[in-house]
């Protein structure tokens, strides 16, 4: 094994998420030593992992119990919930036992919300095989499933006992998911640490391939940012309410988790809009132009903010423009995203790099000038 790198999470109970190549191997020594059994939810794609890890659990003395689900977001329905319900059922799964998350985002917010579920909490390991993965789905203690309504309308707060990111798992993926992925490195590089930025744009054209050398310390220094925005406010309790912003400004500074959900407002109605056929990623990218769009437009954010939204996502190969909706589908998602309180809708925005505010009551006017710099 290589050396690897260590991010600490605080929470009630901290863990620790592990970077580096050929660590795979670390997943039993996060299980529990009471653990009779443990079952391996993975995507179709990740068998053969799967079955490695099945091996390694037999041999340490426990039941393994394979569950494959769906790809992508099929994995992330009710349907596919009940089945690997009744999959611990059968097995006779009890509180002392441990799943195991294994493939993209999708499938670790889906093995974290079975985890959550089962007897009210059992633990959960991730092991994110995907540039996403790593950076975002599997690390925070947010985990999911989606509905015909809306992404991730239904979840639970339920943190993993520990994380392995095998960077070598990056080598496998397509160069599109691969690319998809750093949106939300790129994300948090705008919200909070700008030299995710500048590796970025120091060379772009590596950076979009697997394996670049700078790989590691990109995929640490998000996971950095988000394990210590989760450790200070794992629920999304610390930042203001719309009660307490300025009825002036209807501006307030960010520093609880609320912030990670940067350009996700409108990445999810796109997702939901396109039946979630475009990669999360992509939707983060032109997510994150439109919230960069709004927060210039309502005077927070000089207009080179946006410009450097377009520059660095669009030297990575992701997309900053979407008009494949009409306004209206898009704005009536919007309504129903999570930060929304009643009819007032609340945005992540920007007035500087690594300085997110909460917008709330922003104008129609401005949702839709923002939408048509999107949608030229």
């Amino acid at each position: 094994m290589t050396e690897s790198t260590v991010v600490a999470v605080s929470a009630d109970q901290p863990y620790n998420v592990v970077i580096g190549h050929d660590v795979s191997s670390l997943v039993i020594d996060m299980v529990r030593t009471d653990a009779a059994r443990v079952a391996v939810i993975h995507a179709p794609v990740m068998a053969d992992l799967a079955r490695a890890l099945g091996r390694d659990i037999a041999a340490s003395g426990r039941e393994p119990l394979l569950i494959a689900v769906p790809d992508a977001e099929a994995a992330k329905t009710a349907h596919v919930a009940t089945d690997c319900w009744a999959a611990l059922g059968r097995a006779n799964f009890t509180r002392s036992d441990v799943v195991v998350g294994i493939g993209g985002g999708a499938t670790t917010d889906l093995a974290g919300f079975v985890a959550a579920t089962w007897l009210r909490g059992v633990d959960h390991i991730e092991v994110p095989t995907t540039m996403l993965g790593m950076v975002d789905a599997a690390v925070g203690g947010k985990t999911g499933i989606n509905t015909g309504e809306g992404k991730n309308l239904v979840g639970s707060f339920h943190p993993p006992v520990g994380v392995v990111c095998d960077l070598d798992r990056l080598a496998t993926l397509p160069v599109a998911d691969y690319v998809a992925g750093l949106a939300e490195v790129v994300k948090c590089g705008f919200i909070a640490d700008e030299v995710i930025l500048e590796l970025i744009e120091a060379n772009p054209a590596d950076v979009r391939l697997a394996g670049n050398a700078v790989e590691a310390e990109l995929v640490q220094r998000a996971v950095q940012v988000k394990a210590d925005v989760v450790g200070r406010d794992l629920r999304e309790a610390t930042t203001a309410s719309t009660a307490q912003l300025s009825p002036i400004s209807g501006l307030a500074q960010v520093t609880g988790r609320e912030m990670l959900n940067y350009g996700h407002t409108f990445a999810h109605a796109v997702e939901l809009a396109e039946h979630y056929q475009w990669r999360h990623g992509d939707a983060v990218s032109v997510g994150m132009v439109f919230a960069a769009e709004v927060s210039a437009r309502s005077d927070i954010a000089d207009p080179t903010l946006v410009r450097r939204h377009r520059d660095v996502l669009g030297s990575l190969g992701l997309p900053v423009t979407y008009c494949d909706a009409d306004w209206s589908v898009l704005r009536e998602a919007i309504g129903r995203d999570k930060k929304a309180r009643g009819a007032t809708v609340r945005f992540i925005g920007l007035d500087a790099v690594a300085s997110p505010v909460l917008l709330a009551g922003v104008s129609e006017e401005i949702l839709v000038a923002a939408y048509a710099a999107v949608a030229p």
